[in-house]
């Protein structure tokens, strides 16, 4: 057996992998580049004078089969537009899970709504229905469904514990660009789907956003209001309706966000082509990838797989470290090695001043956020390795991939330490 990296001995991976963070990663053409131009030569770099963001917002819609769409600035901005629009009262409850991005739990709070929690699948890690409706009180007004990974949740069970309670859906796709759930696109669903561009997604405007819904104006508020200042700018003149920020897309990011559309396609089969060859590879290695449910179409955001530490002769974070010195472009855990409910914004109040709202609000239910609360996500966190992954990949690099993890994971395995 060769010596780790870690250790001084040759890296599996030669050079360094596609990565998002640059054009190895991430396809860009001449297509990008004369759409920029031809608005940087245009002058009109915002919605309100240009016409790209209309463009991209109709061809999303159509891409999607819904009647409606909005570009905002970026996802978190687009999950904020879906909470406004939901317009819950202060005290309402949201339900989520706790393995995604804080951005999902960020506009809850902003529209002074809680957080409440539920676990999740231990294979899937995508939330678990049953533990939804564990958590369902009479002040229960919404599900926010994240398909992790790029990999659907159930959502047949999601939806059917919606309909009984009478709860609106939010489907957080920022991960599941095209993903599908029993031949059904993700995002189609709930009552609004929230999606995002930002660097390291399916497709890219660097950061950006998109909201879709087939009712506009369900709850009381037209959606394109609640991303634009509560401003009904169709009725000409400066009358403000409701309380809602500025999350305007601009034409610069609308005009990428049209040629990366017509490529989407193309980077989801790249992704889940490699994905698929990367788990014929692990076959025999001592990991478990984190795999979409059957019936589904997962698209693979990141590459996870889980380890068992009871088979491991050193921590997991050891393990990672080993990984990283070979070439691996990952990290423990997502969103990383703790749940985001113990995030101090959250576990702690560190919201409003010093007021802790929504979370001290009177009347609220009062949720101790610490690590008993969820504790298939809390060993989720903690043993699951997730990697970058780019519809760049080759063959070579996934030979390299596997190789790297199998190196590793036969070096700190239980029972083979120590040899060689």
């Amino acid at each position: 057996m060769q010596d780790l990296a870690i250790n001084g001995g040759p890296r599996a991976i030669d050079g360094t992998l596609p990565s998002f963070r640059d054009t190895s990663g991430r396809t860009f053409g001449q297509e990008e580049i004369e759409a920029l131009t031809e608005v940087i030569k245009s002058g009109r770099l915002s919605f309100l004078t240009g016409p790209k963001t209309a463009e991209f917002e109709q061809a999303f819609a159509a891409k999607y089969g819904v009647k409606h769409a909005v570009a905002v600035a970026n996802g978190t901005a687009a999950l904020h537009t879906a909470v406004i629009y939901l317009n819950p009262e202060p005290g309402d409850e949201i339900i989520l899970s706790p393995v995604t991005d804080v951005g999902t739990a960020i506009p809850v709070i902003a529209q002074l709504a809680i957080p409440v929690f539920a676990d999740v699948d231990p294979v899937t890690q995508n939330i678990d229905p049953a533990s939804i409706e564990a958590n369902i009180t009479p002040r229960t007004r919404a599900i926010m469904v994240t398909h992790v990974y790029g990999h659907p949740a159930d959502m047949e069970a999601i939806m059917a514990i919606a309909k009984k309670h009478k709860l609106v859906v939010i489907e957080d796709c920022a991960q599941a660009h095209l993903a599908y759930y029993k031949g059904k696109l993700c995002g189609t669903f709930g009552d609004v789907a929230c999606f995002s561009f930002q660097q390291s997604k399916h497709m890219t405007t660097g950061d950006g956003g998109m909201v879709i819904t087939n009712e506009d104006g369900k709850f009381g508020r037209g959606l394109r209001h609640c991303s634009d200042k509560g401003w009904p700018r169709e009725r000409g003149g400066r009358n403000h309706l409701f309380l809602a920020p500025n999350y305007h897309m601009t034409e610069l990011q609308a005009a990428v966000g049209l040629e990366q559309l017509k490529k989407l396609e193309q980077f989801v089969g790249a992704r889940v082509s490699s994905a698929d060859r990367l788990t014929e590879l692990l076959a025999g290695i001592d990991v478990r990838p984190v795999l979409p449910l059957e019936g589904t179409v997962g698209v693979y955001f990141f590459y996870s797989f889980r380890l068992d530490p009871t088979k491991l002769s050193a921590p997991v974070t050891e393990v990672m470290k080993a990984l990283a010195a070979e070439g691996i472009d990952g990290f423990i855990g997502y969103p990383g090695q703790i749940p985001l409910y113990r995030y101090p914004v959250i576990r702690e109040h560190k919201t409003f001043g010093d007021s802790g709202w929504p979370f001290t609000l009177k009347g609220v239910r009062k949720i101790d956020y610490d690590s008993s609360l969820c504790p298939e996500a809390e060993l989720a966190c903690k043993e699951t390795i997730c990697m970058w992954w780019t519809d760049r990949l080759e063959e070579r690099h996934l030979l390299q991939i596997a190789s790297a993890i199998e190196k590793v994971i036969t070096h700190y395995s239980a029972r083979t330490y120590g040899r060689g």
